[in-house]
């Protein structure tokens, strides 16, 4: 079956920087996009990015753009979000969801599968 498995959360002070890292098995992924969302305290999960696993095409929220760099290595089936600059505000539960088709990539509905998810804490 389809396994989403993230890695890579912690505790960082502001203007640190995280590497998350998912790893994706079960199928192939070429036609899927894969998208990292997450979910802070008392908060809904929210979009963060997402990459197109065959074209390489990133999608980036407003509130991380310029900060966040998604990538793909797709000889090891592995996402990466490469958070710079990271601020308290960034503080929550990050999780990895793999969207079929890849439409309405910033929407949570539209993803099939879930990772477990990660925690970031980022302290003032």
């Amino acid at each position: 079956q389809v396994q989403l498995v993230e890695s890579g959360g912690g505790l960082v002070q502001a203007g640190g920087s995280l590497r998350l890292s998912c790893a994706a098995s079960g199928r192939t992924f070429s036609n899927y996009a894969l998208g990292w969302f997450r979910r802070a305290p008392g908060k809904e999960r929210e979009y963060v990015a997402a990459i197109s696993w065959s074209l390489g095409s990133t999608y980036y929220a407003d509130s991380v753009k310029g900060r966040f760099t998604v990538s793909r290595d797709n000889a090891n089936n592995t996402v990466y979000l490469q958070m710079n600059s990271l601020k308290p505000e960034d503080t929550a539960v990050y999780f990895c969801g793999a969207n079929r088709g890849g439409a309405y990539y910033w929407r949570e509905y539209a993803y099939d599968y879930w990772g477990q998810g990660t925690q970031v804490t980022v302290s003032s």
